[in-house]
């Protein structure tokens, strides 16, 4: 299903239907402030595991990253934030930013990393926002890549759909995406460290 949202004033009523779609264990892709990613909820790990099929990719070996309506709700998922890292993030977020922070014991085990960690993103995008709030809970990120490799990623939803139809459940069109991901920052060292330079801007970061 293809299904069209306006950030501006995305329908409650289609909102509801993805909403309802991440519950029953469906596959979305949707847009963010950065590139069109696929999505689920998270704690659907049968979802997550067809995602990784879709992408080729082992579900234990991913680089998942849970989106969050808010700040709110980091405690939730991580151990405690150091104030001058929570600082930084406030400046961030939403934004097109992922942060890699220590994971607590709440976090489902197909998103750690092998060093117990996990990847948070809040994403400047209302039509996230507004699915994050309907269904209850966070949902997951992962890239969705052009395969052909002349793009890194593709950018118009109904090429998408033409795509991916039978291999998703919904793909939201929300207008046309970007080309650049998020810039990654690991906040689980001595110092910062930037781990992919996407967008978003780096004078917000501490180093």
């Amino acid at each position: 299903m293809l299904i069209k949202l306006y950030e501006e004033n995305p329908s409650p009523k289609h909102i509801q239907a993805v909403a309802e779609c991440l519950r029953d264990g469906g596959i979305i892709i949707y847009p963010t402030d950065t590139v069109y990613t696929f999505g689920c909820d998270i704690y659907k790990p049968k979802a997550i595991e067809k995602i990784a099929r879709i992408k080729g990719i082992d579900s234990k070996k991913n680089n998942f990253s849970i989106v969050c309506e808010n700040l709110s709700s980091l405690s939730d998922f991580t151990k405690p934030i150091s104030n001058p890292t929570f600082k930084m993030m406030r400046r961030c977020l939403p934004g097109p930013f992922t942060f890699i922070l220590f994971a607590n014991s709440k976090v489902p085990k197909l998103f750690q990393r092998k060093k117990k960690t996990v990847g948070i993103r809040i994403p400047n995008n209302a039509i996230v926002q507004h699915i994050i709030e309907e269904l209850g809970n966070p949902i997951l990120s992962t890239s969705l890549h052009h395969k052909d490799k002349i793009l890194d990623y593709i950018s118009d939803a109904e090429l998408i759909y033409e795509e991916y139809k039978n291999q998703v459940d919904i793909v939201i069109d929300g207008g046309i995406g970007g080309n650049t991901p998020s810039t990654i920052i690991d906040c689980t060292q001595s110092e910062n460290v930037i781990i992919r330079e996407g967008l978003g801007n780096l004078s917000l970061i501490d180093l």
